[in-house]
């Protein structure tokens, strides 16, 4: 679990620490102080190198084009870095340290420094591979305008070093069929994280999800979650269709109520269900890994925030999952003073991070300040 989160070059911050952190995190702050990016520096570092997030954070902000001619999306990788720009030398880095040890991922862009040599490195799969030996007859000033994208990753003696060669105008080419061939050898690779949006999952992950806890001890989890909201829910069940469902559209699961023997489609039964089925399913998932929520309240009436966050708490230390949210919301921070004003709050820890413009670290609220500062009405956002 981490106790201390450092961040340089990356993203809106040139130097930023979280510190104090606990079972459960809140962060708050103004618009654009760096919230979200935050719950990326934390996917990124648990990604041990991957470029399944790396890629999915640059395309969910729109930071990326797609070539039909190609058939491969356009990565610009320039606003992973402080300022929006890369040179020939260019580095972020992410620290989280622990009681007992420390992880780091560190990126960069640079050029090659191998020549005329191969270098043999481990590749998306985990396997061996080489790069060809660079021809003789091509120019070294062209050679050493080539530059690479580097994630290094490490993690006690564990190391995890990837590279990919940049476009002339500094971006990563990548298809539908690199990333899709990623995901599959990310879930064998790497520790669990799930990164939730505001805008919620897709149907495609709430299914994927659905179907890893169905028979299981987590799956009356699920059920104890959506009741707080709706008590007369007794089933749900996933359902396919022959038809490609639009993938805005809150379908894909149907629910069977006490007080009816008709199967109700979950979108009939509003947003807020919908939020609650995808955050159960998503911190069921990640047993012994780590849950970022952004704007965990979306879609929650203030009157079942309380609700939440108590399955938030019980379900984070039963099955061992530190938990990183945003929220622009009153109603949500002062709904987890309930939670931090518990005997056993401190043990696991309960903290909210406010973020301040122009600040290298996080003004800290632990479980007893959160709790008088709910009490006497002060405003911690």
């Amino acid at each position: 679990m981490l106790k201390t989160l450092k961040i340089e070059n990356f993203r809106g911050f040139q130097s930023f620490e979280l510190q104090q952190l606990g079972r459960v995190n809140l962060l708050v702050g103004v618009n654009n102080s760096g919230k979200t990016s935050i719950l990326e520096a934390i996917q990124l570092l648990c990604s041990q190198a991957s470029f399944v997030p790396l890629s999915e954070v640059i395309i969910e902000r729109g930071e990326c084009s797609w070539s039909d001619d190609k058939g491969t999306y356009e990565l610009d990788v320039s606003h992973l870095f402080y300022g929006h720009e890369i040179e020939k030398i260019s580095t972020f880095s992410i620290l989280g340290i622990n009681d007992h040890n420390q992880q780091k991922l560190c990126v960069s862009i640079g050029v090659d420094p191998i020549l005329s040599r191969q270098l043999t490195v481990t590749n998306f799969e985990g396997e061996a591979s080489s790069f060809a030996e660079t021809p003789v007859d091509e120019p070294l000033h062209e050679l050493a305008k080539r530059l690479y994208f580097t994630i290094n990753w490490t993690h006690g003696d564990a190391l995890v070093f990837r590279k990919q060669p940049l476009s002339p105008n500094g971006c990563l080419y990548l298809s539908d069929q690199d990333i899709h061939s990623w995901r599959i050898a990310n879930k064998k690779l790497t520790p669990k994280t799930q990164l939730i949006r505001s805008s919620s999952l897709t149907i495609e992950m709430m299914t994927e999800l659905f179907e890893q806890v169905v028979l299981t001890a987590e799956e009356q989890l699920v059920y104890k979650a959506l009741q707080t909201i709706e008590p007369r829910i007794e089933r749900i069940a996933s359902v396919r269709s022959r038809r490609s469902i639009y993938p805005s559209s809150r379908g894909g699961f149907v629910m069977r109520l006490s007080d009816s023997e008709q199967r109700v489609p979950i979108g009939s039964l509003g947003d807020g269900i919908w939020r609650m089925l995808g955050l159960a399913l998503a911190i069921v998932s990640v047993k012994g890994g780590v849950l970022l929520v952004d704007e965990i309240d979306t879609g929650l009436h203030f009157t079942a925030l309380s609700d939440m966050w108590k399955l938030i708490w019980e379900t984070a230390k039963k099955l061992d999952v530190q938990v990183f949210a945003t929220t622009h919301n009153s109603d949500c921070w002062t709904s987890l003073a309930s939670i931090a004003s518990q005997k056993d709050a401190a043990v696991d820890g309960i903290t909210i991070q406010r973020l301040e413009p122009d600040k290298k670290t996080s003004v800290v609220f632990t479980e007893k300040e959160i709790a008088i500062a709910a009490e006497r009405g002060i405003e911690v956002r």
